[in-house]
């Protein structure tokens, strides 16, 4: 799915020489891609299974909160894909992200944004809620609004260039049994076990309407953030 984040990468516009952070980097394809460029990269993630997996294609890659970053005016740029909803205190992501740059050093993402897999959340609610576990305390993502983010990066020190959300309706590689699996276990883990598959064959009978088509295809309805902005110079 890196292919997704080319776009973000293009507006980064990479120079050979500088030296970049590349923020929940995971498996570490795109930092991949900016070593390609003539970079000097360091990638962080909080997952350590994916910080093994990128250090086993050679990158210089370290386990790291990325709402806890432990860089000093090292950064040329900071970028970042499918990461940052993720982090739910924007504000000490930013935070961060201003201390790790040099001046007039860029940030630049892309991310679930305000609406990202709304329907697929909402079955979920519901479903839960059939079952008795009311409210959104489940919710493991940040999926702000341009407005708000943009307001968030301006009282951050930062300048915004452009900011955009945008619908980026994606095929799943698996099926939505799959990728339930793989991201909705803040909702499940709320029932006890031997509920959890009931509730998983509901969830899926409920968006088998919306998100999947006569071909068989399940597509998840993603929408994305993409920003670019940078810091003043000293």
């Amino acid at each position: 799915m890196s292919g997704f984040g080319l776009a973000a990468l293009a507006l980064l516009n990479p120079q050979p020489g500088e030296r970049i952070l590349d923020l929940g980097c995971g498996e570490g394809a795109l930092t991949a891609k900016l070593v390609e460029a003539g970079c000097t990269v360091v990638g962080v993630d909080g997952a350590a299974a994916m910080v093994e997996a990128a250090r086993h294609r050679g990158l210089d890659v370290r386990l790291m909160d990325g709402q806890r970053l432990q860089f000093s005016a090292e950064f040329d740029a900071v970028f970042s894909n499918a990461a940052l909803h993720w982090m739910p205190d924007p504000d000490a992501v930013i935070a961060g992200v201003r201390r790790a740059l040099k001046p007039s050093g860029r940030f630049v993402a892309e991310f679930g944004g305000h609406g990202n897999v709304a329907t697929i959340v909402e079955a979920l609610r519901a479903v839960l809620a059939r079952r008795g576990v009311e409210g959104g305390g489940s919710m493991p993502w940040y999926f702000p609004k341009p407005e708000t983010y943009a307001a968030k990066l301006r009282a951050g020190g930062f300048a915004v260039e452009n900011i955009a959300l945008f619908p980026r309706p994606t095929p799943l590689p698996t099926d939505m049994a799959g990728w339930l699996d793989t991201f909705g276990e803040s909702f499940f883990s709320q029932l006890p076990p031997r509920d959890r598959d009931d509730a998983l064959a509901e969830v899926i009978e409920r968006l088998r309407p919306s998100l999947y088509d006569h071909a068989g295809h399940w597509t998840a309805d993603y929408v994305r953030l993409r920003f670019a902005a940078h810091l003043p110079r000293a």
